[in-house]
């Protein structure tokens, strides 16, 4: 009986040759990243060796630059790996480069080997022959703001966190403070913790700290304020109580910072994606009065809200925006300002809709095969503006404007995330149109 004999893998003189792609930029490098270690490649005829490897420290770095402007080159492509591209993407730009971060999903190599320097070979061909588009990356100084709120929403998580840790102490000590206040970290809640930790430890003394508008009594708080007093457990509710009261200086300090940032760049007189509003004035007339409009007469102050004592952070953002954007009934300060600090104030790189959407995965991904749609779900994507317009739209639960109307009625058809998702989407149309 005959066996059957295994397929030979022709040899490389054998093998079809690669479709030849005519070469767009032949002043092209690629750039594989690494922690340690970072691996170039520019063409053949550019230098030789045509493939080097660099440290990641500042000098190597500098090296790189200088090495790649031997070899003539203009364009550079770099994958966005982890953080590791941040300091290579600046100081070559610093050179004088042109930068182009592309997104890790679009440089799937074909199955073989995998090596670094294969890996840059490929990016390189890839950018040589103009198969890569470039990943959004706001102005640099837009990237310095960015730098600072993500540090402040760094700050806000841990300060959540510490509340929880002096409510798990509290429970320990069967305190039940936390379930009459709606917010322990207001200012009933923190005078209260404060006394217990100075040594208070009379239920009716405690209780005569109520504010007048917390809606438990007197005599209800008094009976939360009974509880097991434990040594360990105070020194875990004290320390807990230091360490929000540091991130909260912390915070002061950020807020300190952007406003800072915020003085430093002033506002275009007219900023590019602003809609032009009818009857608008002269250039030559005075600028008309700022006048509070309705949201910002009827929304709280929230405790995590950005602090500037000397600018007015909704007029400052919509002077650079062009419009008001806190008047949308699902956006609130917090949620424009991180805007601002993500993107911008044009979004010129996304000229429609159609795009936006799709770069924040707030759109189907409907995917076919045999002429049948197989999946449309959204892709499964963690994007920091995503995120912001996604909490924006679950605000809209018990809303009375159109975005509540709709969120409401796709709730009944469709569910609480499909909900989420469409009325995002919707909440960015508005904003785009």
């Amino acid at each position: 009986m005959a066996t059957r004999k295994s397929a030979r893998r022709p040899a490389a003189a054998e093998r079809v040759p690669a479709l030849e792609l005519p070469v767009l930029e032949p002043a092209a490098a690629g750039i594989d990243l690494g922690a340690t270690e970072l691996c170039a490649a520019v063409a053949p005829e550019r230098g030789c060796p045509s493939i080097r490897t660099f440290g990641t420290f500042t000098a190597e770095l500098h090296e790189l630059a200088a090495w790649l402007r031997q070899c003539e080159i203009r364009t550079v492509a770099v994958e966005a790996t982890g953080v590791f591209w941040v300091p290579v993407l600046q100081i070559l730009e610093t050179a004088g480069f042109e930068v182009c971060l592309v997104n890790p999903r679009h440089l799937q190599n074909v199955r073989g080997r995998k090596t670094d320097v294969v890996d840059a070979q490929w990016l390189q061909h890839l950018h040589a022959v103009g198969l890569l588009q470039p990943s959004f990356r706001p102005p640099e100084a837009i990237c310095a703001l960015r730098t600072l709120w993500r540090q402040r929403e760094h700050l806000v998580r841990e300060a959540a966190e510490q509340i929880q840790l002096m409510q798990k102490s509290l429970t320990q000590m069967n305190l039940h403070l936390h379930h009459v206040l709606s917010d322990l970290a207001g200012k009933t809640g923190l005078q209260i913790v404060d006394a217990i930790l100075r040594g208070d430890r009379d239920p009716q003394t405690l209780a005569r700290l109520r504010d007048p508008r917390v809606q438990s009594d007197a005599a209800t708080l008094a009976a939360a304020l009974t509880g097991d007093w434990r040594p360990e457990h105070l020194f875990t509710l004290r320390q807990a109580r230091q360490t929000f009261q540091h991130y909260q200086d912390l915070l002061q300090a950020c807020d300190a910072e952007i406003e800072t940032w915020l003085q430093t760049h002033p506002s275009a007189p007219s900023a590019p994606s602003a809609p032009s509003a009818p009857n608008a004035p002269a250039a030559d007339a005075p600028p008309p009065r700022p006048r509070a409009t309705a949201p910002q007469a009827v929304r709280k102050t929230r405790r995590n809200a950005v602090a500037l004592p000397t600018l007015d952070l909704r007029e400052e953002l919509a002077q650079r925006f062009g419009v008001d954007l806190v008047a949308v009934p699902a956006l609130g300060l917090t949620s424009v300002a991180a805007l601002y600090a993500e993107l911008g104030p044009d979004l010129g790189a996304f000229p429609r809709l159609k795009q936006f959407t799709s770069w924040l995965a707030l759109c189907p991904d409907p995917r076919k095969t045999g002429g049948k749609v197989v999946a449309s779900h959204t892709r499964n994507v963690q994007h920091r503006v995503a995120r912001i317009f996604r909490q924006a739209a679950q605000t809209l639960a018990r809303s009375d404007c159109h975005l509540g109307r709709f969120y409401r009625r796709i709730r009944g058809k469709l569910g609480g995330p499909q909900a989420v998702t469409a009325a995002a989407h919707k909440t960015l149309s508005e904003l785009k149109s």
